[in-house]
């Protein structure tokens, strides 16, 4: 059985390369004679996957005790994220499947899989968990957020971690999901040609009072827990691209032109 996921070890043999398949024979029996010996081992398929992924999960109890094995998991922001009990096999190793989809799975970062067999032996795994829309691009430095459209947005936070950004032209807004597990301070500064005007901001829906406005500057601060910043304004750059527009703009004058040429022609002649 070949396992290449991150395994964090209570006992003595917490340096282990639980699972790992070797050449050298000598090594490979000796990872045996460790699982037999530590109580419970615990490691996964991979290291990182995404919000639509499934996470196999293997391991193997030293001494059977006829007890399912309880597995705990826990997002970044320590919250229960699923429960389950999980019986094991006549030979003490057990497996089960994670299905990484749903609302519960939806923050970006470290999620422990803990697992627990009888009173005192314990162990865990460690996973990441990685969205769809990051945060960051090669054209953004590390202090600047990215938008579709190949945009920048300065910005700057304490206390949490920025997990992606997206326009919201319905609303001519920029929305920044956060994972913060402290009270902490978000500051963006958008040029004038994405977001101008900024006069509101929501968090998580509600709108927000503890916000410093300067220009184009807007400085939030926000409440441990937070998930979503919206920044709204009177203009926002279509999430397209500019290019896009200018296209989407000589094609409606074309059709207009067009049509009314075809009016013209159709009119009757005195």
């Amino acid at each position: 059985m070949t396992a290449v996921g991150t395994l964090t070890m209570s006992s003595a043999y917490a340096q282990a390369c639980v699972g790992c398949e070797e050449t050298d024979a000598g090594r490979k029996a000796a990872n045996q004679m460790l699982l037999m010996d530590i109580p419970i081992s615990v490691w996964t398929d991979r290291t990182i996957y995404d919000h639509n992924d499934k996470i196999t999960v293997h391991g193997k109890v030293a001494n059977i005790s006829g007890n399912p094995v309880i597995l705990t998991v826990a997002s970044p922001l320590n919250s229960v994220v699923t429960i389950a009990q999980i019986d094991v096999n006549n030979d003490g190793s057990f497996e089960t499947t994670l299905n990484t989809e749903g609302g519960l799975w939806k923050h970006d970062g470290t999620y422990t899989i803990k697992v627990n067999y009888g009173a005192s032996q314990n162990n865990k795994a460690l996973v990441e968990l990685t969205g769809e829309t990051s945060a960051s691009s090669d054209n953004c430095s590390s202090s600047e957020l990215y938008l579709k459209g190949d945009y920048c947005v300065p910005y700057s936070i304490s206390s949490g971690m920025v997990t992606g950004a997206s326009i919201n032209n319905n609303d001519n807004s920029i929305i920044v999901r956060i994972s913060a597990e402290q009270d902490g301070i978000l500051t963006l500064t958008p040029d004038e040609s994405i977001l101008n005007g900024i006069f509101m901001v929501l968090v998580d829906g509600q709108e927000w009072d503890d916000v410093e406005i300067s220009g184009n500057q807007v400085t939030v601060m926000f409440p441990a827990g937070t998930e979503k910043i919206e920044v709204v304004g009177t203009f926002v750059i279509p999430e397209f691209g500019t290019i896009a527009v200018m296209i989407l703009a000589v094609a409606i004058i074309s059709i207009i032109a067009v049509s009314a040429k075809s009016r013209l022609s159709i009119m009757p002649r005195y």
